[in-house]
């Protein structure tokens, strides 16, 4: 997208569509269908990339739960392939996006879902988004050590875990989502500083060099972290921020 194409988007994907005889937003009614329900798609949260971490400008995301997992909201989406109607390609999202990537995530032990989610206590004006490469098969325990080993530190640094998933179809990825402010933000990354002796006002902390070192045991690639920051409306975005326009 380009330039305020990703406020338009962000807009538009929030936006609960309730006229499926409306061709230009068939689309976004099926998707968001299920609410709360057992066998629909729920959005759960959207961001806009934060262009100085790393991503390309000017890019949005957006996290679906599917409720009843494979034989629920999974192949509800699916279902709209089986003869591709018209409406598909039918929508009020053209010339809003240009290019569009799809990462189905499977969620792993420990991942908040659900009721969880909804209840309000897992949310923040920003959140992480780390994309591993594991070693093949290792996602799994890749994932239980940062549950286990990874979540109390994060915490300390007002980072809260939104999401520990495996990426569908491969065999060598894995995704972390945490949920935070700019304050947990900062003081994360000045405690890494300090650690490695870059930020003498800081206190070092010892257990992120720790876990940087534990991490290799499963990692075959790169860690990619990005920032992504909240847009109102999914129950992981905080209820009294608005997204500036």
């Amino acid at each position: 997208m380009n330039s305020r194409k990703p406020l338009e988007f962000l807009s538009w994907v929030t936006r609960r569509a309730g006229n499926d005889s409306n061709p230009d937003e068939t689309l976004a009614a099926r998707l968001q269908a299920g609410g709360g329900g057992h066998d629909g798609i729920e959005l759960v949260g959207a961001w806009y990339a934060v262009g100085v971490t790393g991503h390309k400008q000017f890019r949005a995301y957006s996290l679906y739960e599917c409720h009843g997992g494979w034989s629920g909201g999974w192949r509800q989406m699916m279902s709209l392939y089986d003869g591709v109607p018209d409406s598909l390609f039918l929508s009020s999202i053209d010339d809003l996006r240009f290019e569009a990537t799809t990462i189905p995530l499977i969620g792993a032990a420990g991942s908040p879902a659900g009721d969880q989610l909804r209840s309000g206590s897992i949310s923040g004006s920003f959140a992480m988004i780390e994309f591993a490469t594991v070693r093949p098969g290792a996602a799994r325990d890749y994932l239980d050590a940062v549950r286990r080993l990874r979540a109390d530190v994060m915490s300390d640094y007002g980072h809260t875990l939104a999401g520990l998933y495996e990426v569908a179809f491969s065999l060598t990825g894995a995704c972390t989502l945490w949920v935070t402010d700019l304050d947990g933000h900062v003081a994360l990354q000045r405690a890494r500083d300090a650690t490695v002796g870059l930020d003498d006002a800081m206190a070092a902390d010892q257990r992120l060099a720790e876990w940087e070192s534990r991490s290799l045991e499963f990692l075959s690639g790169d860690v990619r972290q990005l920032m992504l920051a909240a847009y109102p409306g999914p129950v992981l975005s905080p209820r009294r921020r608005r997204f500036a326009t």
